[in-house]
Protein backbone atom coordinates (compact mmCIF):
# COMPACT_ATOMS: atom_id res chain seq x y z
CA UNK A 1 0.00 0.00 0.00
CA UNK A 2 1.20 3.43 -1.22
CA UNK A 3 1.99 6.23 1.65
CA UNK A 4 -0.90 8.50 -0.10
CA UNK A 5 -3.22 5.54 0.45
CA UNK A 6 -2.31 5.41 4.18
CA UNK A 7 -2.83 9.01 4.73
CA UNK A 8 -6.08 8.69 3.30
CA UNK A 9 -7.17 6.18 5.19
CA UNK A 10 -6.20 8.09 8.61
CA UNK A 11 -8.23 11.15 7.57
CA UNK A 12 -11.08 8.56 6.34
CA UNK A 13 -10.61 6.86 9.79
CA UNK A 14 -10.54 10.09 11.82
CA UNK A 15 -13.55 11.47 10.35
CA UNK A 16 -15.93 8.47 10.70
CA UNK A 17 -14.62 8.62 14.41
CA UNK A 18 -15.34 12.19 15.13
CA UNK A 19 -18.91 12.42 13.21
CA UNK A 20 -19.87 8.89 14.63
CA UNK A 21 -21.17 7.17 11.70
CA UNK A 22 -20.39 6.46 8.38
CA UNK A 23 -23.08 8.97 6.37
CA UNK A 24 -22.24 11.68 8.41
CA UNK A 25 -18.19 11.28 7.33
CA UNK A 26 -19.45 10.17 3.71
CA UNK A 27 -21.04 13.12 4.05
CA UNK A 28 -18.06 15.52 4.19
CA UNK A 29 -15.89 13.71 2.30
CA UNK A 30 -18.72 13.13 -0.91
CA UNK A 31 -18.11 9.47 -0.76
CA UNK A 32 -21.20 6.60 -0.18
CA UNK A 33 -21.41 5.51 3.11
CA UNK A 34 -20.62 2.34 1.80
CA UNK A 35 -16.97 3.78 0.44
CA UNK A 36 -16.32 4.59 3.65
CA UNK A 37 -16.82 1.82 5.46
CA UNK A 38 -15.07 -0.63 2.93
CA UNK A 39 -12.18 2.05 3.85
CA UNK A 40 -12.48 1.26 7.72
CA UNK A 41 -12.98 -2.11 6.78
CA UNK A 42 -9.36 -2.29 4.89
CA UNK A 43 -7.82 -1.05 8.14
CA UNK A 44 -8.42 -2.95 10.35
CA UNK A 45 -7.83 -5.70 8.06
CA UNK A 46 -4.44 -4.57 7.99
CA UNK A 47 -4.85 -4.22 11.53
CA UNK A 48 -5.63 -7.29 12.30
CA UNK A 49 -7.88 -5.59 15.28
CA UNK A 50 -11.50 -4.09 15.66
CA UNK A 51 -11.30 -0.24 15.63
CA UNK A 52 -14.96 0.04 15.75
CA UNK A 53 -18.10 -1.69 16.67
CA UNK A 54 -20.97 -1.20 14.45
CA UNK A 55 -24.82 -1.83 15.39
CA UNK A 56 -27.60 -0.39 13.65
CA UNK A 57 -27.66 3.12 15.11
CA UNK A 58 -23.86 3.66 16.64
CA UNK A 59 -20.72 3.32 16.33
CA UNK A 60 -18.58 2.47 19.07
CA UNK A 61 -14.68 3.13 18.88
CA UNK A 62 -12.80 0.31 20.78
CA UNK A 63 -9.72 1.11 23.17
CA UNK A 64 -7.54 -0.04 19.93
CA UNK A 65 -9.56 2.65 17.76
CA UNK A 66 -8.66 5.18 20.52
CA UNK A 67 -5.07 4.74 20.38
CA UNK A 68 -4.90 4.26 16.58
CA UNK A 69 -7.56 8.07 16.24
CA UNK A 70 -5.13 9.56 18.58
CA UNK A 71 -1.83 8.37 16.09
CA UNK A 72 -4.33 9.26 13.55
CA UNK A 73 -4.61 13.01 14.55
CA UNK A 74 -0.97 13.31 15.68
CA UNK A 75 0.03 12.43 12.25
CA UNK A 76 -2.35 14.38 10.13
CA UNK A 77 -1.47 17.41 11.82
CA UNK A 78 2.43 17.02 12.05
CA UNK A 79 1.61 17.15 8.00
CA UNK A 80 -0.32 19.99 7.91
CA UNK A 81 2.76 21.40 9.69
CA UNK A 82 5.54 20.32 7.61
CA UNK A 83 3.21 20.65 4.70
CA UNK A 84 2.63 24.97 5.90
CA UNK A 85 6.46 24.89 6.56
CA UNK A 86 7.11 24.40 3.11
CA UNK A 87 4.73 26.76 1.83
CA UNK A 88 5.75 29.73 3.88
CA UNK A 89 9.44 28.75 3.03
CA UNK A 90 8.79 29.88 -0.70
CA UNK A 91 6.04 32.80 -0.03
CA UNK A 92 6.09 33.56 3.89
CA UNK A 93 3.80 36.12 4.69
CA UNK A 94 2.36 38.30 8.32
CA UNK A 95 3.81 41.33 10.21
CA UNK A 96 7.12 41.77 10.69
CA UNK A 97 8.36 43.54 13.85
CA UNK A 98 11.89 44.87 13.00
CA UNK A 99 13.35 47.51 15.72
CA UNK A 100 16.61 49.26 15.74
CA UNK A 101 18.24 52.94 16.56
CA UNK A 102 17.10 55.61 14.29
CA UNK A 103 20.39 56.72 13.24
CA UNK A 104 21.79 52.95 12.04
CA UNK A 105 17.96 52.64 10.91
CA UNK A 106 18.06 56.01 8.52
CA UNK A 107 22.11 55.14 7.49
CA UNK A 108 21.79 51.81 7.27
CA UNK A 109 19.07 49.51 7.33
CA UNK A 110 16.15 50.97 5.88
CA UNK A 111 17.58 51.60 2.30
CA UNK A 112 18.46 47.86 2.38
CA UNK A 113 14.48 47.39 2.55
CA UNK A 114 13.13 47.96 -0.37
CA UNK A 115 14.90 44.84 -2.10
CA UNK A 116 13.12 42.73 0.91
CA UNK A 117 9.37 43.65 0.14
CA UNK A 118 10.19 43.41 -3.28
CA UNK A 119 11.61 39.45 -2.48
CA UNK A 120 9.23 38.19 0.07
CA UNK A 121 5.57 40.28 -0.91
CA UNK A 122 3.59 38.44 1.33
CA UNK A 123 6.13 40.26 4.53
CA UNK A 124 4.13 43.47 6.18
CA UNK A 125 6.93 45.07 7.78
CA UNK A 126 6.51 47.14 10.80
CA UNK A 127 9.49 49.36 11.02
CA UNK A 128 10.52 50.80 14.66
CA UNK A 129 13.12 53.05 14.78
CA UNK A 130 14.32 54.06 18.25
CA UNK A 131 16.89 55.11 20.53
CA UNK A 132 14.87 53.57 23.47
CA UNK A 133 15.72 49.70 24.23
CA UNK A 134 12.80 47.62 22.52
CA UNK A 135 12.22 44.28 24.78
CA UNK A 136 12.39 41.67 22.46
CA UNK A 137 12.36 38.81 24.55
CA UNK A 138 8.96 40.47 25.68
CA UNK A 139 7.18 39.82 22.35
CA UNK A 140 7.67 43.76 21.81
CA UNK A 141 9.66 43.25 18.18
CA UNK A 142 10.38 40.31 16.64
CA UNK A 143 14.01 41.18 15.42
CA UNK A 144 16.25 43.71 16.64
CA UNK A 145 19.57 45.16 15.26
CA UNK A 146 21.93 45.83 18.37
CA UNK A 147 25.77 47.15 18.79
CA UNK A 148 27.92 45.66 21.20
CA UNK A 149 27.76 42.90 23.68
CA UNK A 150 24.56 40.83 23.77
CA UNK A 151 23.68 40.01 27.19
CA UNK A 152 19.84 38.44 27.33
CA UNK A 153 20.25 34.91 27.51
CA UNK A 154 16.62 35.11 26.55
CA UNK A 155 17.80 35.91 22.68
CA UNK A 156 20.14 34.77 20.16
CA UNK A 157 22.51 36.73 17.93
CA UNK A 158 23.44 36.13 14.30
CA UNK A 159 26.92 38.96 13.68
CA UNK A 160 26.19 41.16 11.38
CA UNK A 161 29.12 43.27 11.04
CA UNK A 162 31.31 45.42 13.17
CA UNK A 163 32.04 48.91 13.49
CA UNK A 164 35.48 50.62 14.94
CA UNK A 165 35.86 53.68 16.92
CA UNK A 166 37.31 56.99 15.05
CA UNK A 167 37.92 60.47 16.41
CA UNK A 168 37.23 63.25 14.24
CA UNK A 169 37.05 66.54 13.66
CA UNK A 170 36.41 69.30 10.73
CA UNK A 171 38.45 71.24 8.64
CA UNK A 172 37.17 74.44 9.91
CA UNK A 173 37.88 73.79 13.32
CA UNK A 174 40.99 71.94 13.41
CA UNK A 175 42.00 75.35 11.78
CA UNK A 176 40.42 77.37 14.14
CA UNK A 177 41.59 75.69 17.13
CA UNK A 178 44.33 73.83 16.28
CA UNK A 179 45.05 70.16 15.48
CA UNK A 180 45.45 67.61 19.19
CA UNK A 181 49.21 65.57 18.47
CA UNK A 182 48.15 63.50 21.74
CA UNK A 183 45.96 62.41 23.77
CA UNK A 184 46.34 64.83 26.09
CA UNK A 185 46.00 67.62 24.20
CA UNK A 186 41.92 66.87 24.33
CA UNK A 187 41.78 69.11 27.42
CA UNK A 188 42.07 72.16 25.36
CA UNK A 189 39.04 71.00 22.96
CA UNK A 190 35.50 70.63 22.83
CA UNK A 191 35.06 66.80 23.38
CA UNK A 192 31.41 66.36 22.15
CA UNK A 193 30.07 63.10 23.60
CA UNK A 194 27.30 60.56 24.75
CA UNK A 195 24.51 61.04 27.16
CA UNK A 196 23.87 57.44 27.75
CA UNK A 197 23.76 56.35 31.42
CA UNK A 198 26.07 53.86 30.50
CA UNK A 199 28.12 55.95 28.52
CA UNK A 200 31.90 56.44 30.31
CA UNK A 201 33.15 60.45 30.59
CA UNK A 202 36.16 59.11 29.26
CA UNK A 203 37.78 58.08 25.55
CA UNK A 204 40.30 55.16 25.43
CA UNK A 205 43.69 55.27 23.76
CA UNK A 206 46.83 52.75 23.42
CA UNK A 207 50.26 54.81 24.86
CA UNK A 208 53.79 53.19 25.00
CA UNK A 209 51.87 49.75 24.60
CA UNK A 210 49.06 50.30 27.69
CA UNK A 211 45.90 50.85 27.18
CA UNK A 212 44.42 53.81 29.32
CA UNK A 213 41.32 56.44 29.30
CA UNK A 214 41.36 59.85 29.06
CA UNK A 215 38.98 62.34 30.66
CA UNK A 216 36.84 64.23 28.33
CA UNK A 217 34.68 67.30 28.44
CA UNK A 218 32.38 69.25 25.73
CA UNK A 219 29.70 71.40 25.32
CA UNK A 220 27.25 69.26 23.59
CA UNK A 221 25.84 65.83 24.36
CA UNK A 222 23.57 63.39 22.03
CA UNK A 223 22.22 60.08 22.54
CA UNK A 224 23.50 58.98 18.85
CA UNK A 225 26.24 59.35 16.84
CA UNK A 226 24.64 60.85 13.71
CA UNK A 227 23.61 64.13 15.53
CA UNK A 228 27.55 64.30 17.25
CA UNK A 229 29.03 63.63 13.74
CA UNK A 230 26.80 66.27 12.35
CA UNK A 231 27.84 68.82 15.18
CA UNK A 232 31.30 67.70 14.32
CA UNK A 233 30.78 68.85 10.46
CA UNK A 234 29.57 72.27 11.42
CA UNK A 235 32.82 73.04 13.60
CA UNK A 236 30.87 72.52 16.89
CA UNK A 237 33.82 70.05 18.09
CA UNK A 238 35.79 66.64 18.41
CA UNK A 239 34.06 63.54 18.71
CA UNK A 240 34.09 59.54 18.69
CA UNK A 241 31.76 57.94 17.05
CA UNK A 242 31.65 54.34 14.98
CA UNK A 243 33.20 54.48 11.31
CA UNK A 244 30.07 53.69 10.01
CA UNK A 245 28.65 57.04 11.01
CA UNK A 246 30.99 59.06 10.00
CA UNK A 247 32.97 56.94 6.79
CA UNK A 248 30.78 59.03 4.09
CA UNK A 249 31.80 62.26 5.62
CA UNK A 250 35.94 61.09 6.30
CA UNK A 251 35.62 60.16 2.49
CA UNK A 252 34.23 63.49 1.28
CA UNK A 253 36.77 65.26 3.92
CA UNK A 254 34.30 67.39 5.69
CA UNK A 255 35.81 65.59 8.72
CA UNK A 256 38.45 64.53 9.59
CA UNK A 257 40.71 61.35 12.18
CA UNK A 258 42.92 62.11 14.22
CA UNK A 259 44.97 60.34 16.51
CA UNK A 260 44.87 57.23 14.88
CA UNK A 261 48.01 56.11 16.28
CA UNK A 262 46.87 56.27 19.66
CA UNK A 263 43.54 54.51 18.61
CA UNK A 264 43.06 51.56 20.75
CA UNK A 265 40.92 49.19 18.10
CA UNK A 266 37.93 49.31 19.60
CA UNK A 267 35.39 47.28 17.71
CA UNK A 268 31.86 47.67 18.65
CA UNK A 269 29.82 44.21 17.20
CA UNK A 270 26.49 44.43 15.28
CA UNK A 271 24.34 41.75 15.82
CA UNK A 272 20.37 40.52 15.02
CA UNK A 273 19.04 39.83 17.67
CA UNK A 274 15.31 37.32 17.85
CA UNK A 275 13.75 34.82 19.81
CA UNK A 276 15.18 31.58 18.20
CA UNK A 277 13.93 27.89 18.85
CA UNK A 278 12.45 25.14 16.85
CA UNK A 279 8.82 27.69 16.49
CA UNK A 280 10.57 30.61 14.78
CA UNK A 281 8.55 31.91 12.30
CA UNK A 282 9.75 31.60 8.88
CA UNK A 283 8.95 35.34 8.17
CA UNK A 284 11.99 35.93 11.01
CA UNK A 285 14.05 33.37 9.62
CA UNK A 286 14.35 35.16 5.77
CA UNK A 287 14.56 38.26 7.36
CA UNK A 288 17.94 37.53 9.79
CA UNK A 289 19.40 35.39 6.87
CA UNK A 290 18.31 38.33 4.01
CA UNK A 291 20.35 40.54 6.76
CA UNK A 292 23.69 38.36 7.32
CA UNK A 293 23.22 37.77 3.35
CA UNK A 294 23.95 42.61 3.03
CA UNK A 295 25.96 41.97 5.76
CA UNK A 296 28.94 43.81 3.86
CA UNK A 297 26.19 46.68 3.88
CA UNK A 298 25.48 46.84 7.25
CA UNK A 299 29.06 47.35 9.25
CA UNK A 300 31.76 49.52 8.27
CA UNK A 301 31.87 48.16 4.58
CA UNK A 302 33.65 45.37 4.78
CA UNK A 303 32.28 42.18 4.22
CA UNK A 304 31.84 39.51 7.37
CA UNK A 305 31.56 35.80 7.43
CA UNK A 306 28.05 35.14 7.84
CA UNK A 307 28.38 32.79 11.05
CA UNK A 308 25.84 30.65 12.64
CA UNK A 309 22.95 31.74 15.19
CA UNK A 310 24.53 31.42 18.52
CA UNK A 311 22.35 31.47 21.83
CA UNK A 312 23.71 33.49 24.28
CA UNK A 313 24.60 32.70 27.80
CA UNK A 314 22.59 34.12 30.62
CA UNK A 315 24.79 36.79 32.28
Amino acid sequence: MGEMEVTGDLEVFTLVAEAGSFSAAGRRLGLAPSSVARIVDRIEARLGVRLLLRSTRLLTITPEGTAYLSAARRILADLRETEQMISDRSSPRGRLRVTTSIQYGRLSLVPLLGEFIRRYPGIVLDVNLTDTIVNIAAGQADVGIRFGPVTDGALTARKLGETRKVIVASPEYLARRGRPQVPEDLHDHDCLGFNFKRAAPTWPFRKDGRDYPLAIKGSVEANNGETLGQLAAEGVGITRVGTQTVENAIRSGELVPLLEEFNPGEVEEIHAVFVGGAHMPVRVRCFVDYLVEKSHLLGTGRAVRPEPAVQMPDV
